[in-house]
């Protein structure tokens, strides 16, 4: 996580000392911020050349967390006029000067607040202060759960229901398809029959489903072809087997293709990074793939689409070739867990 640590005082820089470099011996990237005061007793701190209000608001478009070293009452007032939704906003954490106490006062669960409170307190020496009820409670943070597998959740109101169930002691079904690491806990053990179910997958469905962002499309198609047209031969495709777009994390195609506006402009506007390969490369892909003598008279390798799907995603073939008006497309699906605990 991106981290910005800020200081108002000279015992709180000092502290923040402390704290940036145990947190950079964890992987975190961290940088500290202090009054322009106390620039010289900080060289490595960047000042505050703007006013408070102000900072906050550019590190808030930053994303990553916030560390207050100081009163909760300046971090809860400075960021008063930025906070929107739990899926929109950073983690913030506050510490007394002395790292006594670090306490996660916004987004504990999906921004990873709890998580770099308690990493923090673990630096300082001090004690982590969680409130949110899951935690407090010892039972399962669905919320948590997902980001930690990287799921994407139906909503936040159905979260906020199994949470509310799970609180209550109801039992939760769970269903999943690929192989869990860990012990699934005890709240999901309600089977079939339970109210609520959490179903993990990549299927669009009338249920709610917490979809696996693993899906690769691997793509080809006629020189000229607009993004309009793709686009229309992507999501036909995707209908017709039920699979939600929004488990699609990227595309791949062969680098013959880099400078297809069309192909480039529709992966662009999904948010798909678009992976090219060479021939030489997608050929030493292993698997039963649909050959063609003419893709490979064009291009040096008898299947584009799939050879590249199956390489991006390091997985399985789900939707084998398939050509509609210039665009060949195939879907895979990379080998997956999803852990507990």
């Amino acid at each position: 996580m991106q981290c910005a640590v800020i200081s108002f005082t000279l015992s709180g820089g000092q502290l923040a000392e402390r704290l940036i470099a145990g947190l950079r011996e964890e992987g975190q990237v961290v940088q500290g911020w202090c009054l322009k005061k106390w620039s010289e007793a900080f060289p490595d701190f960047l000042p505050i050349e703007t006013s408070l209000s102000a900072w906050c608001e550019a590190r808030w478009k930053e994303g990553g967390g916030l560390i207050f070293i100081g009163a909760c009452g300046i971090a809860v007032r400075t960021i008063a006029p930025f906070i929107r939704t739990k899926t929109e906003d950073p983690a913030v954490i506050a510490a007394d000067e002395k790292g006594n106490f670090v306490i996660s006062l916004l987004s504990g669960h999906l921004g990873g607040g709890n998580a770099l409170a308690r990493q923090a307190a673990d630096v300082l020496g001090g004690q982590a202060v969680i409130t949110t009820a899951t935690d407090v409670q010892g039972k399962f943070a669905v919320d948590v759960w997902a980001k930690e597998n990287g799921l994407i959740l139906p909503s936040m109101a159905y979260a906020k229901e199994i949470s509310a169930a799970v609180l209550a002691g109801e039992t939760i079904g769970f269903s999943c398809p690929y192989p869990l690491e860990g012990v699934v806990p005890e709240e999901l053990s309600g089977g079939t029959a339970a109210r609520l179910q959490i179903t993990v997958g990549v299927q669009k469905a009338d249920q709610p489903v917490f979809l696996s962002r693993s899906l690769v499309i691997g793509l080809g198609c006629r020189k000229g072809k607009r993004k309009e047209e793709i686009a229309e031969a992507v999501e036909q495709a995707l209908r017709e087997v039920q699979l939600a777009k929004e488990a699609v994390r990227g595309a791949a195609t062969i680098d013959l293709k880099k400078e297809e506006e069309g192909l480039i402009a529709y992966c662009r506007e999904q948010g798909w990074p678009l992976t090219f390969y060479t021939a030489e490369e997608l050929s030493a892909v292993k698997g039963d793939f649909t050959p063609s003598p003419f893709v490979k008279k064009i291009t040096g390798v008898d299947n584009v689409c799939e050879r590249a799907a199956v390489l991006a995603s390091k997985g399985r073939i789900l939707v084998k070739k398939q050509a509609a008006n210039g665009v060949t497309l195939a879907i895979a699906e990379e080998n997956r867990r999803i852990h507990f605990g």
